[in-house]
């Protein structure tokens, strides 16, 4: 490799500052980035205290337009994850607090439904017009409690706000069709209809975005929410929330509780007033959730785990491989769903690609997420470092390697250090499951064929990556793929324009995009008889 190209991949992370992640693109950010000690405009708490005085921190559940404590005042703490602090303490609501939503929602649907879309279309536009114009304190908000960087939160915030506006579109363009009769008398038509009132389940590692990539389309279509937000990341919905009812979205369109997952999601499924539960989150509850909606017979969209193959292959380009896989594998700190799991490598770039990758990791700098120039925050809590840690010590117990990494951060508390691992083996934990931790295993192959076939042995089926400048294989291995979604030569895929979703165990339906609207409409057929009689 020459020196100029070695450069230029060493300093690829560091500069990671180059990877901030934005809904459909890469940010570029100056590179020379500032001492790690520098910190952002404020500290967690005078951070904490402004968002207080903004009325976007908020504490309460939302039922019917009105803020609400826990019915037995139980509340549960929510933490800081860069620091351990208490940020703030929630209402913990259970079975009765949502029964009690499901009834405002499905009150309000009556209402809401029979709007015009044109003025569904214009609650939506000022409520993504109020995210936006709160982009600083809401993402301010997610690194507080979630613990991304803050530029990274940024993103989300935008991300998150662009599925309010698309669908604030799409709900003027809900079209039905009229069939052409084979009868002469009768006249066919079909209509499309919302479904009804929505349970909406949401994880921690995007607290905003996967509300709005669920909530807006559900809410263009005509349909009333209830949702639950992690009890790890409850606040940022909360805020969302807020800004809806400043929106002037009217009560009981939206609701909000959280707390006692079990009992909410008990009561979701338990209803017949719920029509369909939309939940993005591990394999393992969306089958609970899957098999318990049986009972009333509801509508599932499930976004699942995933356990994403990126390939890299020898005509790749080196630098757009190494730029590409630091994007789709450190993003958040390896927890995302779509994060590259396995990064299978071809054996005549394999020790090129690990060592760059390796001098690319060395430079991504790991911190507070309100410090300047972190790009890689704390894992979530000390049960996903564990985790990370048993992966680990599997791999290396059956014969990986260590090329940099491999341990806790010196910080301390749940950070844990960029990590590459190489010789892995399909038999390994990190492999066969999904590690939701900045860990890049590197897995060695020859042909094309045998890229595939390791790339498919697995369950889960939602994302995959390809890097390649063969244009035929980049078609040839996208449709071999058993993946909902592919990315060539890009590690960022995800944008509210394009469809979003699994196969296989990864799950059921598709977010995003004009196909997002589908989730949350019947289709009707309607016959109309005798139509030539006087």
């Amino acid at each position: 490799m020459n020196t100029l190209k070695a450069s230029r991949i060493s300093t690829a992370a560091g500069r990671f500052a180059k990877l901030i992640w934005r809904p459909s693109h890469l940010v570029r950010v100056h590179a020379s980035a500032p001492p790690l000690t520098r910190q952002i405009s404020m500290d967690a708490q005078s951070v904490a205290s402004r968002l207080s005085n903004s009325g976007l921190l908020r504490s309460q559940g939302l039922i019917g337009g009105k803020w609400v404590d826990a019915y037995d005042r139980k509340t549960l703490k929510v933490y800081n994850p860069a620091t351990g602090e208490v940020v703030a303490d929630v209402s913990c609501m259970g079975g009765r607090e949502t029964n009690d939503a499901i009834s405002s929602a499905y009150d309000a649907f009556h209402s809401w439904s029979k709007l015009t879309a044109a003025e569904r279309s214009r609650f939506l536009r000022r409520w993504y017009d109020l995210l936006i114009a709160h982009r600083e304190e809401l993402g301010q908000l997610i690194t507080l409690e979630q613990g991304k960087p803050l530029k990274e939160a940024l993103g989300e915030v935008s991300y998150g706000a662009g599925f309010i506006e698309f669908y604030a579109e799409e709900a003027k363009r809900v079209y039905g069709d009229i069939i052409p009769s084979p009868l002469a008398d009768r006249r066919l038509f079909v209509l499309k209809q919302p479904v009804g009132v929505v349970g909406s389940i949401t994880p921690w590692n995007f607290p905003l975005a996967m509300i709005t990539r669920k909530v807006g389309p559900a809410l263009a279509c005509g349909c009333t929410v209830v949702i639950k937000p992690s009890e790890l990341t409850p606040l940022t919905a909360l805020a969302a929330a807020e800004l809806s009812l400043q929106a002037g979205i009217p009560p009981g369109v939206v609701n909000v509780v959280m707390g006692n997952a079990p009992e909410i999601g008990d009561s979701l499924l338990a209803s017949t007033q719920v029509r369909k539960i939309t939940f993005t989150g591990s394999t393992a509850v969306g089958k609970k959730l899957m098999t318990g909606a049986g009972g009333t017979v509801k509508r599932v969209s499930l976004e699942l785990g995933g356990n994403a193959p990126c390939i890299v292959f020898d005509d790749a380009d080196l630098d757009v491989a190494v730029k590409g896989t630091l994007a789709a594998k450190f993003r958040n700190s390896g927890q995302t769903c779509v994060c590259a799991n396995r990064v299978l490598v071809q054996e005549g770039i394999y020790e090129k690609f690990a060592n760059a990758l390796s001098k690319a990791v060395q430079n991504l700098q790991v911190g507070d997420g309100f410090t300047e120039g972190v790009v890689q925050g704390p894992l979530i809590n000390e049960a996903a470092v564990r985790k990370v840690e048993s992966f680990i010590e599997d791999a290396i117990s059956k014969g990986a390697k260590i090329l940099h990494g491999g341990k806790r951060h010196s910080l301390g508390m749940t950070f844990y250090e960029p990590t590459v691992i190489s010789d892995v083996k399909s038999e390994m934990l990190l492999s066969r499951e999904e590690v939701f931790g900045p860990v890049a295993p590197l897995l060695r192959f020859k042909t094309e064929d045998e890229a595939i076939h390791l790339a498919n042995d697995t369950n889960a089926g939602l994302a995959a990556y390809i890097f390649t400048n063969n244009m035929q294989r980049s078609w040839r291995v996208s449709e071999a793929l058993e993946y909902g979604l592919v990315g060539v030569n890009e590690g960022i895929i995800s944008t509210e324009v394009a469809p979003f979703g699994g196969i296989k165990q990864s799950g059921l339906g598709r977010e995003g995009s004009k196909y997002g609207m589908d989730e949350y409409l019947e289709v009707k057929y309607v016959c109309l008889g005798n139509m030539n009689s006087n």
